[in-house]
């Protein structure tokens, strides 16, 4: 039986997405191929709201996070953390061999400007990097609020993660000065896992230049120039999911920007009540996810036998992440999903539970 998604990611995928992988293949050094990366690439400088170029990588988001920080930062980076994937970009740092220092917030708290700012002010640091959603605690950082703190020192390079909410959210690259914006399709853009896409700035592009050891197959800096000359790649890409994406992109841009954002934002309102009404929310209020939503385990039920149950039914929800396990249970609402999904998992879920 298939298991309808309602988990960080994968997502469900429509099944007219899936067929426009299975396209015959083009040669990826060929006309076509430029063009069509042409036209992804134009379709998401609107998504991201940006004039920045766009850089493609057949990877998951983590290989564009570590090109990132390792080649973006000459000095020291801070790394704002609200949870597990903040953590996750320390160690990319580290394991890199860059100086680093980690911020990290309490579990359902979100990352404060004030303290960006007071990181920055020592004149320590030469690239900042946040996590926009957290989809281990459910947080949304105040990304606007953050953004203004980063603008008081414009030598520093803006790297934000925004995997889990790009599509969902609204996040105006340019607007907010962000230097380096990753993203992955396996979320809010739904469509199978396997690419990750960034936004760059030239002022990132140059800072590239000026560091030693960028690596090779996530250099930041070659792959700019390919894409800046003629919207090819330096390797091999999966030419199947441009062919998803291309569609993909037409549909979020028929349904408007907009409406995409206001759709995610009834859905996870939604799911804060049911939750509120029967649980607790974990994380603080003010910061709340509109893609993903983290529950207390307040009554104590066992999440895994509860999945075991809903899985019978055709649904998969998500339980705690890490040290949360059981202590926690989380609700994607992102991508594809309608709020008639949200209220048949929901419903099924207080069958089960009896609530």
């Amino acid at each position: 039986m298939h298991k309808q998604l309602f988990i960080p990611g994968p997502v469900e995928v429509l099944p007219e997405v899936l067929e426009k992988m299975a396209e015959p293949m083009i040669g990826h050094r060929g006309k076509a191929s430029t063009e069509l990366q042409q036209r992804i690439s134009e379709k998401l400088q609107q998504l991201f709201y940006t004039n920045n170029t766009i850089i493609l990588s057949t990877s998951s988001g983590s290989g564009l996070m570590e090109s990132a920080v390792r080649c973006c930062s000459a000095k020291r980076a801070a790394v704002f953390s609200v949870g597990a994937f903040g953590d996750r970009w320390y160690k990319m740092a580290t394991s890199n061999g860059k100086a680093a220092d980690k911020f990290r917030a309490e579990d359902g708290q979100a990352t404060a400007a004030a303290d960006v700012e007071a990181a920055l002010s020592t004149g320590q640091y030469d690239l900042v990097t946040i996590t926009h959603n957290e989809t281990s605690s459910g947080v949304m950082n105040p990304i606007a609020e953050i953004a203004a703190a980063v603008k008081q020192y414009p030598d520093v390079i803006f790297c934000v993660d925004t995997v889990s909410s790009m599509g969902g959210a609204y996040i105006p690259v340019d607007e907010l000065g962000i230097d380096f914006c990753i993203t992955s399709t396996q979320k809010c853009l739904g469509l199978p896992p396997g690419l990750s896409i960034a936004s760059v700035s030239e002022k990132a592009y140059e800072r590239a230049k000026t560091v030693e050891n960028r690596g090779l197959y996530f250099d930041v800096v070659e792959i700019y120039d390919k894409v800046k000359k003629n919207y090819q790649y330096p390797s091999t890409p999966s030419v199947s999911h441009y062919f998803a994406l291309d569609y993909q992109l037409d549909r979020i841009l028929a349904e408007g920007l907009e409406n995409r954002f206001a759709r995610h934002i009834a859905m996870a309102e939604r799911v804060r009540a049911w939750g509120e009404q029967y649980f607790a929310l974990f994380s603080d209020k003010r910061y709340l996810s509109n893609t993903l939503t983290t529950m207390a385990n307040t009554r104590g039920i066992s999440v895994g036998d509860l999945n075991k149950a809903l899985a019978q039914r055709g649904f998969e929800i998500s339980n705690g992440y890490g040290d949360l396990k059981e202590k926690t249970f989380r609700i994607a609402h992102m991508a594809d999903c309608t709020m008639d999904d949200i209220n048949r998992l929901l419903d099924n879920i207080n069958d089960i539970l009896g609530l």
